[in-house]
């Protein structure tokens, strides 16, 4: 048998190349299952780590994986996470993000493996009564999307009680930014991030940004959000499954800065970091954005050690700009 091994599922995605990334250069042996769907496997770039283009739906590819190597623990990114398509294609994301993880999760318990590290989302909260926002947050998520990542966070739990399989949940709020070096970074197609996108209409990829809604009850009328850098994402991950590793029970906590920024402050923070004029258009508020979400993020600081790095945007912005001025933002 190999060494303890940890299976990365979507890890040739936006948020899980930077973690794979960051566990290869812990000494981490890291094996990454993607079907390549969203993936780009010029992402993997650190020596050593195995790519298996494949399902988390596939159980006879995961049985060989689980018999080929000691996997001790999955982190899973795998998921579709486009909200507005959530919303048109329901059953492709309960299929994709609920239904095919519970094959992953059989294979789990039946190899022996009891760590999961779940890609979570802030959008399991739906339009939250208190900001920020807190663990104990009532979940009633308010499209397809955040529904089913909180399906499988009661999967999650139910595994535990039957089969002792621990998870930490990682309830993600607007990850943003990219390597600092360069070497790998955001690229979504189509992309609906707003930084990426504020960034395209400065390069003229795209012929402008379009800010949806201005009468929203925030200081300049615009959206606020708490930006995390895929970073300081990465280093949750790690330090989660540090956590379960040292006999940690099943738990969820926020990942955030705990500080919110509005688009208008975005815009104009870009304008800063690329010297250049951002061309935009305001439209009407999309259905079912909240006015601001931020999160209380100090229970992943009390449990998991984990504290938010890179709270200024501008940051987030300078990382994503070097991507998208030296590759074009594509691999």
């Amino acid at each position: 048998m190999s060494e303890r091994t940890i299976l990365v599922t979507g890890g040739a995605g936006y948020i899980g190349s930077h973690t794979v990334k960051l566990l290869a250069s812990k000494g981490e042996k890291v094996v990454v299952l993607d079907n390549m769907v969203f993936g780009h496997p010029e992402a993997i770039v650190s020596e050593g780590v195995e790519l298996v283009v494949g399902d988390v739906g596939d159980r006879e590819l995961l049985d060989r994986l689980f018999t080929e190597h000691s996997i001790d623990a999955v982190v899973h990114f795998a998921a579709f996470a486009y909200v507005g398509e959530s919303v048109e294609n329901p059953l492709k994301y309960y299929r994709n993000n609920t239904a095919e993880p519970i094959t992953l999760l059989e294979a789990m318990r039946d190899h022996g493996c009891k760590k999961f590290i779940f890609s979570s989302t802030c959008a399991t909260y739906g339009t939250p009564e208190i900001v920020p926002i807190t663990e104990s947050e009532k979940q009633a998520p308010i499209n397809a999307y955040g529904t089913s990542k909180y399906m499988l966070e009661r999967i999650l739990e139910d595994c535990d009680r039957a089969h002792d399989i621990k998870s930490v949940f990682l309830r993600y709020f607007n990850a943003s930014g990219c390597d600092p070096g360069g070497e790998i970074g955001e690229d979504h197609n189509p992309e609906t991030h707003l930084i990426p996108r504020i960034l395209m209409a400065v390069t003229g990829e795209v012929d402008k940004l379009t800010v949806f809604g201005t009468d929203y009850p925030t200081p300049d009328g615009t959206c606020i959000r708490d930006y995390i850098h895929v970073n300081d994402l990465a280093d949750a991950h790690e330090k989660g499954l540090a956590y379960l590793r040292d006999g940690g029970d099943t738990t969820a906590v926020n990942l955030g800065t705990g500080r919110g920024f509005s688009v208008k402050e975005i815009i104009d923070a870009a304008q800063q970091v690329t010297g250049k004029d951002v061309p935009v258009e305001y439209g009407d508020r999309r259905a079912g954005d909240p006015a601001q979400l931020i999160a209380d993020p100090s229970k992943a600081k009390e449990v998991l050690g984990w504290e938010a790095q890179y709270k200024d945007p501008a940051y987030h912005l300078e990382t994503a700009w070097k991507w998208m001025s030296e590759r074009g933002g594509r691999y």
